[in-house]
């Protein structure tokens, strides 16, 4: 067996159904997210009717390896692991799973990003990193907190930046696909400043593309969607590498989250062949120092994973020191309670060193574990 420091660098919490009672701006009251107990599930609304989202897959880690056919998008809260919303038995299960440490995402809170109001998304997120930060408090050498940020309005994003970095938490996540321009605009420089300055990774997570009237789609549309989604965090790190950002700001990271790696080299390729080939067709940005995208992208892009045995296997096109395992706990995709031994198969030929990398050390070095 591995002796190496496991860390998730993506793990979750599940809110607890009334933390927005507790922890919301008062005029936002009526409007917060609540948790509805309907027929066949627990449902979550916001603002009035607005559905925002179910119980279902956000808590039956381990269901996959007991039994894969109960898996649903239904649910109970009342059948939720308390390890999502109590600190003691989030750790507890992190015993369990043979893992020293979490990264913590939101779940039901990552849902928010889609929400039509900007008003109401930015006082969501305010009320979840309050309470993340209180949940994180009681084992910071073990539970790191990512905070929600909402860049609809770049000024009140860096508030929440600040503010979020005075709680203790350890980084922030905004959206994936931004309602207003790319990533490439120089409105965001003051985010990116921030980011760099406050040592507050940035992550792009599955699930938070922000609102737009397009966005609702039939099953089929959610499908494609899901098999693509890639597509977003490449473009906004795209967006960032051609436009300069990471020169300009070159201690910024950032990273993805729940997206894999395999995408990854192949895009590197593609970033380094259109700026070689297609010079002239393109004349944007050109990097100083002879440099090339992919080195922009090692020097300053994170990438989160489960389980991508093709991605471990092509790990030298996009660099070690960039990859960060993630058991996605409490989810039913989880790897727990086996994340040690799903992780060894996947590691199986890779060099010691460079397990001890992936499984914990990049983790450690990025979020400042001891």
């Amino acid at each position: 067996m591995s002796n190496y420091r496991l860390i998730s660098s993506d793990s979750h919490v599940y809110e607890p159904a009334d933390l927005w009672e507790r922890y919301i701006d008062p005029e936002f009251r009526e409007r917060a997210p609540r948790l509805v107990h309907e027929l066949d599930t627990d449902q979550w609304y916001a603002d009035g009717d607005v559905k925002f989202g179910v119980v279902g897959t956000n808590q039956q880690a381990g269901l996959r390896y007991e039994d894969p056919d109960k898996i649903t998008m239904e649910g109970r809260y009342s059948d939720a692991p308390a390890g999502g919303w109590d600190p003691h038995a989030h750790v507890a299960d992190l015993e369990v799973d043979g893992v020293s440490g979490s990264v913590l995402y939101p779940s039901v809170g990552l849902n928010a990003f889609k929400l039509p109001a900007s008003d109401l998304v930015s006082a969501i997120f305010r009320g979840y990193n309050t309470w993340l930060s209180e949940f994180c408090q009681y084992y910071p050498d073990k539970l790191k907190g990512i905070a929600l940020v909402n860049v609809d309005d770049i000024l009140s994003a860096t508030y929440e930046l600040r503010r979020a970095a005075g709680l203790g938490l350890v980084g922030v996540v905004i959206s994936m696909r931004p309602s207003g321009p790319s990533y490439a605009h120089p409105s965001y420089d003051d985010l990116w400043a921030l980011s760099q300055d406050l040592h507050m990774p940035i992550s792009l997570h599955v699930g938070t593309s922000r609102w737009r009237a397009e966005s609702a789609g039939t099953l089929l549309d959610q499908l494609v969607e899901q098999t693509t989604r890639d597509a977003y965090p490449r473009n906004a790190i795209a967006s960032m590498i051609f436009s300069g950002v990471f020169e300009r700001f070159p201690n910024l990271r950032v990273g993805t989250a729940e997206f894999g790696l395999a995408w990854a080299p192949f895009f590197l390729e593609r970033m380094d062949h259109l700026y070689t080939e297609r010079a002239t067709v393109f004349q944007v940005h050109r990097f100083a120092h002879g440099s090339l995208p992919s080195d922009v992208f090692r020097n300053n892009v994170f990438l989160s994973f489960q389980e991508d045995e093709l991605g471990i296997q092509l790990r030298h096109h996009v660099g070690v020191e960039n990859l960060l395992w993630g058991s996605d706990y409490p989810h039913a995709e989880s790897t727990f309670p086996r994340s040690r031994a799903v992780l060894e198969e996947i590691l199986v030929g890779v060099p010691a060193e460079e397990q001890a990398k992936i499984a914990g050390q990049n983790t450690a070095w990025l979020y400042g574990y001891s």
